[in-house]
């Protein structure tokens, strides 16, 4: 599979013009916005996060079994890799990728229905109830909000483009079409806003960007040379295929919603006992640090499809040089990243005129080094599923329900206010997670200072 540093350096690129989409459109929204609707697109964007939750940890689990069929493996199996693949070189098996393309079609068509009604029956009883003394246009709000459920729903049930691409190593691609949506939808929404339009031109802009980047995609993955191919080919059975792909992408799943109480639950419980501004503020510093987040784990990301393709031929050589030069640029990456954040941030918001301020710089700080928990946990748990084991769904789920339970206890019961939104993620994840997973990725590949020093004097990552 041909990934190299080529596309790291397009998805920097991707990743950088969506950061700057958050940071061209951040002040136009901080100043034409009021500190209330800024706490609603917060929560509006916390949301968003149900698509890879309601995904239950398919898209992951295809992305794997796409980079094992282009890389030559003729059947799948429900746990590692069978023995005869490692020869196979890169036929790829036409008949099982459109078997397998068959099965995302059928999942996805089902989740995405599900996400619509409970975003239309709870999620709008819970929109209601927090707008319930909001002062600004509430048919406003309400109307965004039923476009944000079809954007967000027409957003998963295409899903399984991204996973195609991604399967089939073609990063650069997926992050060039991702350029050109952030481009729309930076324009779209610069203008709207600016002709008043509020929340609504947020919608609607991602609602152009979303479409036209699957469009780009749709055209990407069935060129020419694939698509009578796969047209010729004989699908495997349906069934056959979520028979070997649920037991993991469940377990997968079941992490994925663990992971989603841990990091996003914090706002939407935060939103019924802490006043919208300054929900505002928290979600706003969230937001960027998250940014930080995704920016750090690039490399990473970038070759997860590689590392599923050398798993198949074990070649843990290759996957530790991988592993120790992104953990390096990860973690450089995001301390420099928030000692800017945490010294620049707020003096940079007074400079814009925002209306929403960021938390202090003591809350700053604790939500950064929680979020560096959050950081190496992720990316170990990433590279650990490349095995085609999940080991990591019951403290998943057990730490999620913990990090509920501590909020609603410390907001609730104790009143601790901001403080409890800030720390809990991170007191929950130090417990076992944050540990737990880099160990165990550092023990498989024989990670050590050692190991370290031969890698970093090699000075490379093809």
């Amino acid at each position: 599979m041909n990934i190299n540093k080529v596309d790291v350096i397009w998805n920097y690129m991707a990743v950088i013009l969506k950061m700057g989409s958050s940071i061209f459109l951040l002040p136009i929204i901080l100043k034409s916005l009021g500190s209330d609707d800024v706490g609603i697109w917060m929560v509006f964007s916390t949301i968003t996060g149900l698509v890879y939750l309601m995904d239950f940890g398919f898209h992951a689990s295809f992305v794997r079994v796409v980079s094992y069929i282009w890389s030559g493996a003729q059947d799948l199996e429900v746990k590692g890799f069978s023995k005869e693949q490692h020869t196979l070189g890169e036929n790829v098996n036409f008949g099982l990728l459109k078997g397998v393309i068959k099965s995302m079609r059928w999942f996805y068509s089902r989740v995405s229905l599900i996400l619509f009604l409970l975003l239309a029956s709870a999620g709008t009883a819970y929109l209601y109830d927090l707008i319930s003394n909001y002062s600004g246009g509430k048919a406003e709000i309400m109307i965004a909000w039923g476009l944000f459920c079809l954007v967000t729903c027409y957003n998963l049930f295409t899903l399984y483009y991204e996973a195609l691409l991604e399967g089939s190593g073609k990063i650069r691609v997926i992050k060039r079409i991702s350029i050109i949506g952030n481009i729309l939808y930076i324009a779209f929404a610069w203008v709207l806003i600016k002709l008043g339009y509020g929340l609504l031109a947020i919608v609607v802009a991602q609602l152009i960007s979303v479409f036209t980047i699957r469009v780009f995609m749709n055209r990407a993955f069935y060129t020419p040379e694939n698509k009578p191919l796969l047209d010729q080919a004989i699908s495997t059975d349906r069934k056959y295929i979520l028979s070997k792909i649920s037991p993991n992408a469940v377990k997968y799943g079941i992490t994925s919603l663990g992971g989603f109480l841990i990091q996003k639950s914090s706002l939407i419980i935060g939103a019924m006992y802490i006043p919208l501004h300054l929900i505002g503020s928290f979600g706003i510093s969230k937001q960027i640090i998250d940014l930080m987040i995704m920016g750090s784990n690039i490399v990473l990301s970038t070759y997860l499809p590689k590392i599923s393709a050398l798993r198949l031929k074990n070649n843990k050589d290759e996957i530790r040089n991988i592993v120790i030069w992104g953990l390096l640029v990860s973690n450089i990456l995001f301390i420099t990243g928030s000692i800017l954040f945490i010294f620049l941030g707020p003096s940079i918001l007074n400079l814009i005129g925002s209306k929403t301020s960021l938390l202090d710089q003591k809350l700053l700080a604790c939500m950064a080094i929680s979020a560096f928990l959050g950081l190496n946990s992720g990316i170990s748990g990433a590279i650990i599923s490349t095995k085609n084991e999940i080991p990591f769904m019951v403290p998943s789920i057990i730490s999620g329900v913990a990090t509920i339970l501590l909020l609603f206890v410390g907001l609730g019961i104790f009143h601790w206010g901001m403080i409890v939104l800030v720390l809990a993620p991170g007191l929950v994840d130090l417990c076992y997670q944050a540990w737990k997973w880099p160990l165990m990725v550092f023990k498989d590949f024989n990670i050590n200072f050692s190991t370290c020093k031969q890698v970093l004097l090699k000075g490379r990552l093809r």
